[in-house]
């Protein structure tokens, strides 16, 4: 009796394994579940009403796909099937919010600044316990205040959409590189600092730029290491 029932049971997981397999994988090929996003074992479980076995054979499939990384630490999360366009992106940000940022220094008020600090005050406060996320979030917030009086609209227009894009193509930065976010935090105090005391605009300019080219480093030094040197010119 008891070879027929484990063949039973075993044939019930592996259907239970495809059922999840495909449940998860069409969700990461329509985007629902975009780069970077985290696979919780359980609260995937709890949404197909299955144990935790066959959804982790299902996430073991999809890492052997290309479709799902797992890191020691962080768990499975949502790979970054083609991240040129991101590193592009990325790049492109890097120059046009460093010079909108510089635009709009003399313009931001002390209720922008003060606004900004509260804003980088609540991503230190994420630190410890990390929602990548959420920490993308207030992130992009913090840039908006300082960014958002640029006097050129072209130049703000285009600023908006490599953010707009950006979200497009990962759900956040941070998902892949979790220790780059108290680095950010850190440097968004100096740039605070710089616009606070009316620094020469190419100070502040070099500031934003070298502030974001430094998280693509940060991506790139963990996922392409071989390319970090493209960045040279950034």
């Amino acid at each position: 009796m008891t070879g027929p029932t484990t063949s039973v049971n075993g044939a019930a997981t592996v259907s239970k394994s495809r059922s999840a397999y495909e449940w998860l994988r069409q969700r990461i090929t329509s985007r629902d579940f975009t780069p970077g996003y985290r696979l919780v074992l359980s609260t995937i479980a709890n949404e197909l009403e299955m144990s935790v076995v066959p959804v982790r054979e299902a996430i073991r499939q999809l890492e052997a796909e290309g479709l799902v990384t797992f890191e020691r630490n962080i768990g499975a999360r949502v790979s970054m099937v083609d991240d040129t366009q991101y590193r592009y992106s990325m790049q492109a940000l890097a120059v046009l919010e460093g010079t909108a940022t510089a635009l709009s220094a003399r313009r931001v008020t002390p209720e922008d600044v003060a606004q900004a600090r509260a804003v980088n005050g609540r991503m230190c406060d994420q630190l410890d316990y990390l929602d990548p996320q959420a920490f993308t979030a207030l992130n992009q917030s913090f840039h908006a205040l300082l960014f958002q009086r640029c006097p050129n609209p072209r130049l703000l227009e285009l600023v908006n959409a490599e953010w707009a894009r950006l979200g497009g193509l990962r759900t956040s930065t941070f998902s892949f590189v979790p220790d780059r976010a108290s680095e950010s935090v850190r440097e968004h105090e100096n740039i605070l600092d710089l616009i606070e005391r009316s620094a020469p605009l190419d100070e502040i300019e070099e500031a934003a730029r070298e502030h974001r080219s430094a998280t693509l480093k940060a991506y790139l030094s963990h996922e392409h290491p071989r390319e970090v040197d493209d960045l040279a010119l950034i």
